[in-house]
C-alpha cells in the first residue's frame, strides 16, 4: 500500500488540505496528516482541523510521498521546521515523490528541492520561487510535474492536483476512476 505523509500547520489552505487526504483516501491511498505539535490546527477559514499525529511520531516511517499544501502562514511554517526538511531531503534521497500545492512549493525551492526542475505556484509566488531556485523553470501550468517532483498553483487546481498523485503512486486507470466517482 501507498504511504502518504501530509504535514500542516496554522493557515493552512483547507481547500487543498481536504482535496488532498480525501481524494488520496479515495483511491486507498493511507494519508496521514500530521501536525508539526499534534494538535488541532486552525486553518485560513478558521477551521480547525485535528490531525492524525504529531509530525515528529511518524517522520521516520517509510512514506511514497510526501504533500506540503499551501495557504499562509502555513507555508512559510513548513519551510521553516527542521522536521519537515528532514522528511522532504530524506524522500529526495530515496527518490520518492514530493509534491506541494499553492504557496508550498516555496519550501521546496527554499531547500534546494526544484533546482533544474519545472514547477508552479500560486502565481504570486512566481518571483519567489525564481529568486529562491534560479535554475528552475515556471509555469503556469495548473499541475507540473517533472520526474519526482508535483507542483500546483493553488485552491482551484487541488482536485486536479490530486488526481495527478494518484497517478503517480498508482497509475492513471486509478486516478480516471476516481475522477469519474466525483465527477471531475
Amino acid at each position: 500500500m501507498q504511504k502518504v505523509l501530509v504535514p500542516f500547520t496554522t493557515g493552512v489552505e483547507e481547500i487543498e488540505f481536504v482535496a488532498i487526504v480525501d481524494i488520496l483516501r479515495r483511491a486507498e491511498i493511507h494519508v496521514t496528516t500530521a501536525s508539526l505539535d499534534g494538535n488541532p490546527v486552525q486553518g485560513r477559514s478558521n477551521i480547525t482541523i485535528q490531525a492524525d499525529a504529531a509530525l515528529a511520531n511518524v517522520m521516520h516511517e517509510p512514506w511514497n510521498m510526501i504533500v506540503l499544501p499551501g495557504g499562509l502562514p502555513n507555508a512559510h511554517l513548513l519551510r521553516d521546521d527542521s522536521n519537515v526538511k528532514a522528511v522532504v531531503e530524506r524522500l529526495r534521497s530515496e527518490r520518492k515523490s514530493i509534491a506541494a500545492i499553492c504557496a508550498a512549493p516555496t519550501a521546496l525551492a527554499a531547500y534546494g528541492i526544484t533546482a533544474g526542475m519545472n514547477v508552479t505556484a500560486y502565481p504570486a509566488c512566481q518571483a519567489d520561487m525564481e529568486s529562491l531556485q534560479p535554475s528552475s523553470v515556471y509555469m503556469d501550468d495548473d499541475v507540473v510535474e517533472d520526474d519526482f517532483l508535483i507542483t500546483s498553483r493553488g485552491a482551484g487546481t487541488a482536485v486536479a492536483f490530486a488526481l495527478r498523485l494518484i497517478a503517480k503512486l498508482c497509475n492513471e486507470q486509478k486516478a480516471d476512476e476516481i475522477r469519474e466517482s466525483i465527477v471531475a
